[in-house]
């Protein structure tokens, strides 16, 4: 789904790794790398890292797409890290995998899928693992399922946050959200602004964006938002951010808004995926009508799967990640355990 970047709107800011000290029995065990996956043309940015190397190795897909979330969910989630071994993805075209001279006609579902199934395979490689986890947020919570369909030997299971079901349908209830709390609270600008964008179909990017800070308004995107010019000034104290890349990210976010625009209008899971091989966790925001959390319980509910979960966040809308990341961490931990039960077996070491 569509997010702009992270000083506007939180989805595009840069992080750098944080190398904490343990003592030397635990360091043994830590892991802390960056690997960069050559696939077709593009560098892909992969950082990998956990206080147990033989904790359950999970992927973060970020949203967007574009939106390279990795630096919001390191400053807000980092404790998972505990718990897991965490592989944070820049998908192509976003974030530290941005490249300004590819072509931007590169960037489909059907590439995002196969880039990957590549890193996907490298990291079960260099971590021995048999399967993993993915664990995806918005755009990255439907590459999830969509991969999952296409290669369940490859995951163990799969947590979508918030996830982007159907686009249209999507467009359809977001634009119905707006318009009824507009009329409700009486807010002549937003009508205005509604009625100037029309109904959707949206025919570029800018209108999707557009309408998205009408639901923000109205705490249809973030219900509980935490304060940006802190969450900023803490991760640039922390010393993960590095406020030279954040145009880079922009640049990122916009290109692949714009080029996958015309397919993510059409994208239907209801159809693409009615049926999974692996269990799956769907975590929604009880006030999300961004994505429209009630599209993605009713996806869920009709699903065919081995095993389903939902859970719901009662104080988030489209993230809860950073809305509620304890209440998100504690989740995701609860559904790895729940792998276990469900999938039959542990990851393998090295």
């Amino acid at each position: 789904m569509a997010s702009a970047p992270a000083v506007i709107r939180w989805g595009c800011v840069a992080v750098l790794v944080v190398v904490s000290l343990a003592p030397a029995a635990v360091a043994a065990r830590e892991v802390d790398r960056v690997d960069h996956v050559s696939v077709d043309g593009a560098q892909l940015y992969v950082e990998v890292r956990g206080a147990d190397a033989d904790a359950p190795l999970v992927l973060w897909l970020h949203g967007g797409p574009g939106g390279a979330e990795r630096p919001l969910f390191r400053l807000f989630d980092g404790a998972l890290e505990d718990h897991a071994l965490v592989a944070y993805l820049d998908q192509r075209g976003s974030g530290r995998s941005f490249d300004p001279d590819a072509d931007p006609r590169a960037l489909t579902i059907a590439r995002h899928v196969a880039d990957l199934d590549a890193v996907v395979h490298h990291l079960r490689g260099v971590s021995g693992r048999a399967r993993v986890v993915l664990l995806g947020h918005s755009w990255g919570a439907a590459l999830a399922l969509l991969y999952a369909t296409a290669h369940p030997g490859a995951v163990a299971a799969v947590i979508a946050t918030a996830p982007l079901v159907a686009t249209r349908a999507a467009w359809e209830s977001e634009h119905a959200f707006v318009a009824a709390e507009a009329a409700r609270r009486n807010d002549r600008d937003a009508l205005a602004r509604l009625a100037a964008l029309g109904p959707p179909p949206y025919d570029d990017a800018g209108e999707v964006l557009a309408v998205e800070r009408l639901t923000d308004r109205y705490g249809g995107v973030f219900h509980r938002p935490p304060p940006r010019l802190w969450t900023v000034l803490r991760g640039i104290a922390g010393g993960v951010v590095t406020p030279w890349e954040i145009p880079r990210f922009i640049r990122g976010n916009e290109a692949s808004l714009g080029a996958m625009h015309a397919e993510l209008r059409d994208l239907d899971l209801r159809s693409a995926a009615p049926r999974l091989d692996v269990p799956v966790a769907f975590l929604l925001g009880r006030h999300d009508r961004h994505a429209d959390a009630r599209l993605a319980a009713a996806y869920l509910d009709a699903l065919e799967a081995p095993a389903k979960r939902l859970r719901w966040f009662e104080h988030s809308a489209h993230n809860p990640p950073f809305e509620e990341p304890d209440a998100f961490v504690a989740a995701v931990v609860a559904e790895l355990h729940a792998v276990d039960a469900n999938a039959g077996e542990r990851p393998r070491r090295p």
